[in-house]
């Protein structure tokens, strides 16, 4: 294996990184600016304006590639490089790899007899029903049925549980989970809750990511590893525990390794010329051609699982015992007997995308939903977004429109997802 220092892809990179050194606009960043372009700086601004921004263990590499770095949720993150744009590293990502880091998201183990029970009070999944190396898309909900956060869970083996939240979400999804397992202990039940702090998480998607990982990790069996299955694996020779899922609608991996390792591992990925690095921006547009949700746009406290068409993370048995998690009265009737309205992915027929908060309205001029997010889809070639809108406006092929710059834009309620996706499947 090359050094990454010496392949031609990593030369570019810092050659494109020193080459964009000092250089800035009037007013206002080029990394703000590629993050309002993108969609995701406003929304996240908020929590980053009046705290000092938190850093993960590979903040001092995006910048040595020329990142530019943008707030996303209390964390200091890149949003692009300088060597290439965020619709170049959105169409690099389609057609070959990126690399991600995603380590700002949380990581949690859950152990102990009464953790599957415990955590099933908590979330709609069935988590008993995972088997080993398996994992599910779950929801956190509150006592009226508004969703906490979304969280991948995985049974790790050996009476072990894992989660993924999202770095926003974290703080008060501990502060969550902690006041239901200090209930938990009191009533005598067994369960231990870990948070991996010194963890790293890197997300590397796209259709050749097999194929790099493959080379790298030899135990792993790719060609029988489903979506959503993970287990430990040494990744160019140092530990990692690999899950095959990702946030881009691609084939891919989410890779947990020690954050002391994982410059290491992230040099080793870079230096196959089929991977590239990967920001913020182009993990947006990604997801939204993908039709996955972002926390706080399209799903909040506000919003049910019913409400976001993520009735399918509602697990069968959970469904055929009446529910039993925060939440089970609303959702159980919402499912029952439907809701007033409903998350749908829209298309604009002509112009810029909306970014989230504009009103929608029917024919008549009467407002009917909202917008949640808003972007230019480079894969799709048009700007898409997402919303909620009042039944039957919610219905695929229904014409809407928006307020937008002073005037009102033409939009079509389309099947989700724009872009078709490609997870990996064991039926071909």
């Amino acid at each position: 294996m090359a050094s990454a220092l010496s392949t031609p892809a990593w030369s570019a990179m810092r050659a494109a990184a020193a080459a964009a050194a000092g250089v800035r606009s009037a007013g206002r960043s080029p990394a703000a600016a590629a993050a309002a372009a993108a969609g995701i700086f406003p929304a996240h601004r908020r929590s980053a304006s009046t705290e000092a921004l938190k850093q993960t263990v590979l903040h001092d590499f995006h910048t040595s590639l020329g990142g530019k770095m943008v707030p996303f949720a209390g964390y200091s993150m890149p949003v692009q490089y300088a060597s290439e744009g965020i619709k170049a590293s959105h169409l690099w990502v389609r057609s070959s790899a990126g690399l991600f880091d995603v380590s700002h998201m949380g990581q949690v183990r859950l152990r102990g007899k009464d953790a599957v029970s415990w955590l099933e009070g908590l979330v709609v999944a069935d988590v008993a029903g995972l088997a080993p190396g398996t994992g599910t898309l779950s929801v956190l909900t509150t006592e009226s049925g508004g969703i906490i956060d979304d969280t991948i869970i995985s049974n790790l083996g050996d009476g072990a549980l894992g989660m993924v939240i999202n770095a926003g979400c974290k703080d008060k999804d501990l502060a969550h989970m902690r006041e239901h397992l200090s209930a938990a202990r009191s009533a005598g039940k067994d369960v231990d809750l870990e948070v991996l702090d010194e963890a790293a998480l890197l997300a590397l998607q796209g259709p050749k990511a097999a194929a790099v990982l493959g080379e790298l990790a030899p135990s792993l069996n790719l060609s029988t590893m489903a979506f959503m299955a993970g287990q430990a694996a040494d990744v160019a020779g140092i530990p990692c525990h690999v899950t095959r899922c990702g946030y881009t609608g691609e084939d891919g991996f989410e890779i947990s390794v020690d954050g002391s390792q994982a410059v290491a591992l992230t040099e080793t990925l870079l230096a196959n010329e089929a991977v590239h690095a990967a920001g913020l921006g182009a993990r947006d547009s990604l997801r939204l051609e993908a039709g996955l949700c972002l926390y706080g746009n399209d799903i909040d406290e506000t919003t049910t699982p019913v409400e976001a068409a993520l009735s399918w993370t509602i697990g069968k048995r959970r469904r055929a015992e009446g529910g039993g998690f925060l939440g089970d009265a609303v959702i159980m009737e919402q499912l029952a007997n439907g809701t007033t309205r409903r998350r749908m992915t829209f298309i604009v027929e002509k112009g810029a995308p909306p970014r989230g908060h504009e009103k929608i309205l029917n024919e008549a001029g009467e407002e009917v939903g909202e917008v949640t997010s808003g972007g230019w889809g480079p894969s799709a070639g048009k700007a898409l977004g997402m919303g909620y809108a009042k039944k039957p406006f919610n219905k695929t092929g229904t014409k809407l429109s928006i307020p937008l710059r002073g005037k009102e834009v033409a939009i079509s309620v389309v099947k989700s997802p724009v872009v078709k996706t490609s997870y990996f499947s064991l039926t071909g």
